[in-house]
């Protein structure tokens, strides 16, 4: 099949079940919605994170002005803390482009860690409407890309609905009792991960941010973060990416055994490096910066990054995190129209 029929749907569900593509997909499991695509609909960034109509036409704008290969939902990091009990500020009250943020903590000392999961959590919060959001995206690009959609790891949860100090500090000291929580926040999780499924998303993204080899060592990894993935992807069964910010060469074999269908790892590392450690049958995204290069960038520093990617064997072409609002479109468009044209 060629690129002329090949379409970027076509391409990453493909490249997801291990088949033949003509390139790498360039697509994303985060948040990718851009000023450009807002001001397309006179949406203002504060209101899209409530309001499902308005989340839909902006998720799905990247690949209307673009042609960027994917619409992920949520744009914001705080659904699932927010289902758990969490108040949230989404900063309404303002014109500036600032995401979600954690108001209240669920635990505010070791002496609060055990809660209790609710039973309705799939109905909590933001969940439905995210729902809701899914179902749009397919009914309008479903035919054309991959719908995304993502959720926190379980270490990273944790680390919003508690303080991160004190949840790293006992990670240290008393891993079976951070252990505890881990896996309660893995149930949550894997709730409404199977939400989204069910809701029609192609792949799910799980962004364990907080778990980065610059905080934890490999071997509190393995025997802290490691179970808790691996209860998650073992339990939702769909297309998978695990995504971690930060240096994570030391932990790339980890990352596989987790059991996500891919690894996800951000411009700090070595990809070819990477790939030595888990072998060419891994698929392995990244890994270029989505603002000191896609937004502070000159297209040429954009074309050259993109082809470096690409170059040094990444299977699709991912940003180390979110891509910032602010993007300017003739970046957009060169990082598209250099990644289409490559051939290996």
């Amino acid at each position: 099949m060629t690129e002329n029929t090949m379409t970027s749907r076509e391409r990453v569900l493909k490249l997801f079940a291990g088949e033949k593509i003509d390139r790498p997909p360039c697509f994303s499991g985060m948040g990718n919605v851009t000023a450009e695509g807002l001001k397309k609909f006179d949406y203002k960034f504060a209101a899209v994170h409530s309001d499902a109509k308005m989340m839909a036409d902006s998720a799905a704008s990247s690949y209307k002005l673009y042609g960027f290969e994917c619409a992920v939902v949520p744009f914001d990091l705080c659904v699932e803390a927010e289902a758990l009990g969490c108040e949230i500020n989404v900063y309404s009250h303002l014109e500036d482009i600032l995401y979600p943020t954690i108001k209240t903590k669920l635990i505010n000392s070791e002496d609060e860690m055990d809660i209790q999961l609710p039973s309705d959590i799939a109905s909590r919060g933001r969940v439905p409407m995210m729902k809701e959001v899914i179902r749009l995206l397919k009914e309008d690009i479903g035919n054309d890309v991959a719908i995304g959609a993502h959720v926190l790891g379980p270490f990273t949860l944790a680390g919003q609905i508690m303080e991160l100090n004190t949840l790293l500090k006992l990670s240290f000291k008393k891993q079976e009792k951070v252990g505890k929580l881990l896996d309660m926040m893995a149930d949550a999780l894997i709730t409404i991960a199977k939400e989204y499924v069910d809701a029609g998303a192609d792949y799910i993204t799980v962004r364990e941010m907080g778990a980065t080899s610059d905080v934890l060592s490999p071997r509190v990894f393995q025997n802290l973060i490691l179970p808790y993935l691996k209860k998650i992807f073992t339990e939702v069964k769909t297309n998978s990416v695990i995504h971690i910010c930060g240096k994570t060469n030391d932990i790339a074999g980890f990352m596989v055994e987790s059991g996500a269908t891919a690894i996800s790892v951000d411009q700090k590392n070595d990809v070819v490096e990477a790939r030595k450690k888990i072998g060419d049958e891994p698929l392995l995204f990244g890994n270029y910066d989505p603002y000191n290069i896609l937004v502070s960038g000159t297209q040429e520093q954009v074309r050259e990054t993109m082809k470096q990617c690409m170059d040094n064997g990444v299977d699709a072409v991912w940003p180390g995190c979110d891509i910032w609002p602010t993007v300017p479109p003739e970046n957009f468009n060169a990082m598209m129209d250099e990644v289409k044209k490559y051939r290996r």
